[in-house]
């Protein structure tokens, strides 16, 4: 799927998105608690710091412009000073505000969020969800059926908020199906039936269970109230978002495309369902099929919950993401063709591969702070290591005292090591010449001319390192001092 998805990371052209939907202000307010109120069984939030977000469709319209996008925005706000303070923010991010219309009686949306020790402690919703007026209604239209044709997807960020009334919905239904554009729904409450002809829908479990007529109970129930909600919406397709069990992308007759979750740690979920519709979008404006827009928005979602607060994420951040599952998914001990290959791989990617070699027979104190240095020399440390008959070569008929495979697997457990290649010869010349590292490393009881293989990486422009290395520790060493012990 990395291969197939890599025009999302190289596309020249800046994708044109018209975002639409319900616009808040959201509203931070920092701090930490260390005491319970003496008033009530509370705690106490000693405020730090404050600072304001976008929320609803221009946390959307945010993250597209993160993603390198221009963006068109249509949604309303009050006459107020959170109004004016939104309005701001829009401004300052770069999107389009042409299609942001003032609300003649209702107030900012607005949602206050109290984090203590990067937790969120409480959320305050200010909000009126009396229906806009007509002419407000008319003047979204008016915007939206102009701006249209000129996009090349729309997104539509419902927080039941009001602003995506069932006639602006149609309007834009009609207009995109008439344009040949994409549109995808963020949907909230029950009636899914406004959002017909979408492209895809993008609920999560939660609101899917409130819409289809199945308790979720299985993953059939799931795949049964998919079907129901694509029969439903008349949509090509439906994408659900399950927390931490992924993502399912449901189309009519076809197979369940399923994504397993992403995130290395979750902090904070606010914003990324904006998050997934974004990068979904904007994948299927390039031209990147479901499939792959799926798996996209999965690893983004997978980049923002490890954030706290409402935040976005970038094409250079989801590029990285990637690339750091596919290495850390790869098996530590790999014969040399595959370490090959990804050291091929994390080149093109643009990270710097340091290689070592050694019997690390029995792994002591100097073994750790060796490898710990080799490692901050570059990205990728791959290590070399005698197999079992090369260490009887070179120690005696009495080494390695631990097998290939116990080396290897200690080895591994190493957080600074990377991948680990087993070598037959007495030199590691033959696997230098394959590899090609950026750095050659060995400690410095070496000189640099005795160091084997330095010929080779200076041959082609890279280099050598000696690491000071520690002193008093070595295998050797250490085995015979287990014997004079046991005499």
């Amino acid at each position: 799927m990395q291969e197939r998805t890599q025009s999302f990371f190289k596309d020249e052209k800046t994708p044109r998105i018209l975002v639409v939907g319900d616009l808040i202000l959201d509203e931070y307010i920092w701090g930490s608690v260390t005491r319970i109120s003496p008033e009530a069984p509370v705690p106490i939030l000693e405020s730090k710091s404050e600072n304001l977000a976008l929320g609803g469709a221009a946390n959307v319209a945010n993250n597209l412009i993160a993603l390198g996008c221009e963006v068109l925005l249509v949604g309303g706000i009050g006459q107020d000073e959170k109004g004016e303070r939104l309005y701001n923010l829009i401004h300052s991010r770069g999107i389009n505000a042409d299609g942001v219309r003032p609300f003649v009686h209702r107030p900012t949306t607005s949602k206050i969020r109290l984090i203590a020790n990067n937790q969120q402690m409480l959320r305050i919703d200010k909000e009126d969800n009396r229906p806009i007026t007509e002419k407000t209604e008319n003047k979204f239209i008016e915007y939206i059926n102009k701006t249209l044709p000129t996009i090349d997807a729309v997104i539509c960020s419902d927080y039941e908020k009001g602003i995506l009334t069932e006639k602006i919905i149609n309007a834009i239904m009609h207009r995109a199906k008439n344009s040949r554009k994409p549109v995808i729904v963020d949907p909230k409450g029950t009636e899914f039936t406004k959002y017909n002809g979408a492209t895809a829908i993008t609920p999560n479990e939660r609101e899917v269970e409130r819409v289809a007529p199945i308790k979720l109970s299985s993953r059939e129930d799931l795949n049964r109230s998919a079907e129901y909600l694509i029969n439903l919406t008349k949509a090509e397709a439906i994408l659900i978002t399950r927390g931490k069990e992924g993502m399912v992308l449901y189309r009519k007759g076809q197979k369940p495309f399923e994504v397993e979750t992403m995130a290395r740690e979750v902090f904070d979920v606010t914003g990324a369902g904006d998050t997934v519709i974004s990068v979904f979008g904007l994948a299927l404006a390039q031209g990147l099929d479901m499939e792959e827009a799926a798996w996209l928005a999965n690893n983004a979602a997978g980049i923002v919950v490890g954030k706290v607060g409402t935040a976005v994420v970038t094409r250079e951040e989801i590029q990285r993401f990637i690339e750091d599952q596919q290495f850390s998914n790869a098996p530590a001990l790999m014969p040399l063709d595959e370490v090959k290959k990804v050291v091929s791989l994390a080149k093109s990617c643009g990270r710097s591969v340091v290689f070592t070699n050694g019997c690390f027979d029995i792994i002591h104190a100097g073994h750790i702070e060796f490898l710990q240095k080799a490692k901050a020399l570059g990205d990728i440390l791959v290590i070399g290591l005698n197999s079992d008959n090369s260490v009887k070569s070179l120690k005696g008929p009495e080494r390695p005292i631990k097998t290939e495979q116990e080396r290897a697997d200690i080895l591994a457990a190493l957080r600074y090591v990377d991948f680990i290649t087993l070598f037959d010869e007495d030199t590691p010349e033959n696997l230098i010449r394959e590899i090609r590292p950026d750095i050659l490393v060995k400690g410095d009881d070496y000189k640099i001319d005795e160091v084997i293989g330095r010929e080779i990486v200076e041959g082609y422009g890279a280099h050598v390192e000696l690491i000071p290395i520690v002193k008093g520790h070595s295998t050797s060493g250490t085995v015979a001092k287990i014997l004079e012990n046991h005499k």
